[in-house]
């Protein structure tokens, strides 16, 4: 036991504050949210009433469709911002490798403040805004964007541009692991781009693209911050996210609904993570 503790104990007492941190901080509200959910009222006056607050959730109307847009929301921009920064990353390697100014250009609208992003927006958007002038001048009639249903792609465009950048330097970091003798070795061979994109770059960026998702979806609901501004706490129904029922719940001092929301929303986005570290882990199996 004493040559574990001096071979450990240094290490564990270096870790400790950052784990009492955690266990304050984000595991017991973690379970006292738990609680609460299976609770008719946060007070002591609440009983326990099992799984009743779910299943008057799963009827109420605005959950619902704060569920669906945000899982449609999900299911568009993860997939297009995992395209379309693969893609940048596979035409900028030889470039990033050369001009490292070109990463921290990539991060500009990552690092972009909120409050320009919105007026950003805004001011391409807005009614009298510079997409209205031009369809203007061309004779089309104007639309009131961020109060339609292209609404809701305004917002994942905005979550492209916003969030692409950072993904692709997380891709760069993982092409560049991967040694230029492969690449040579499959060109003598005779194996051309495609061929080596197939088994040479695929194979050795699944855990590259597992973490550019697991971001791509943390900063998919930071998003929520960019919508809240430019519609308010009642939005366009088409972008009426999960975390303003939860905002709007939290201010009307619900804390029952509010409980369920976040006990679901963590369900969730644990299944996802779980799932998808499962996909690349039986890649990664399949590859060796």
């Amino acid at each position: 036991m004493k040559k574990k503790w001096k071979r450990y104990g240094n290490g564990w007492l270096l870790v400790a504050p950052l784990m009492i941190g955690c266990l304050v901080f984000y595991a017991v509200p973690f379970l006292m949210v738990l609680w609460y959910s299976f609770r008719s009222s946060a007070g002591r006056s609440g009983v326990f009433v099992g799984f009743a607050n779910y299943l008057e959730m799963m009827e109420n109307e605005m959950f619902r469709l704060a569920c669906w847009n945000t899982f449609r929301f999900l299911l568009a921009g993860l997939p297009l911002i995992l395209l379309v920064s693969y893609l940048i990353a596979l035409l900028l390697k030889k470039q990033a490798q050369k001009h490292m100014l070109l990463k921290s250009v990539l991060l500009f609208p990552y690092i972009m403040p909120i409050v320009g992003t919105v007026l950003l927006t805004e001011l391409l958007f807005d009614e009298v805004g510079v997409v209205n002038r031009i369809l203007l001048l061309m004779g089309v009639p104007i639309e009131k964007w961020l109060e339609s249903s292209w609404a809701f792609w305004i917002v994942v465009g905005l979550y492209l541009w916003k969030n692409a950048g950072y993904s692709v330097v997380l891709l760069l970091a993982g092409l560049m692991t991967i040694p230029e003798d492969q690449y040579a070795a499959a060109s003598l061979d005779g194996a051309g781009g495609f061929r080596q994109f197939l088994y040479i770059t695929t194979p050795q960026m699944w855990h590259s693209v597992y973490f550019a998702l697991l971001f791509s979806l943390i900063n998919a609901f930071k998003c929520f911050r960019e919508i809240f501004l430019i519609g308010g706490k009642h939005p366009n129904t088409e972008v009426y996210m999960l975390q303003h029922f939860m905002n709007n719940n939290f201010e009307n001092l619900n804390y029952n609904k509010l409980s369920v929301a976040s006990v679901l929303l963590f369900l969730a986005v644990t299944i996802v993570i779980s799932a998808s570290y499962g996909w690349v882990q039986r890649k990664e199996a399949y590859k060796s």
